[in-house]
């Protein structure tokens, strides 16, 4: 893999396996899984929000 598609796609990736995770953990965890759950789920609107407010700042 090309350095360049590993930089391209490293960040997306992570925001995926981590939304991926807080899925699961929601649907079969009690507990500690909802806090996890809860914060897998709100890092990648939280980035979603920063890189939109970000850009319309430009």
């Amino acid at each position: 893999m090309s350095p360049e598609l590993r930089r391209l796609w490293a960040w997306p990736l992570a925001l995926g396996l981590l939304t991926t995770s807080g899925l699961l953990s929601a649907l079969v965890s009690d507990g500690w899984g909802d806090a996890w759950a809860w914060f897998a789920l709100a890092v990648p609107v939280a980035v979603g929000g920063w890189f939109s407010l970000a850009r319309g700042a430009r």
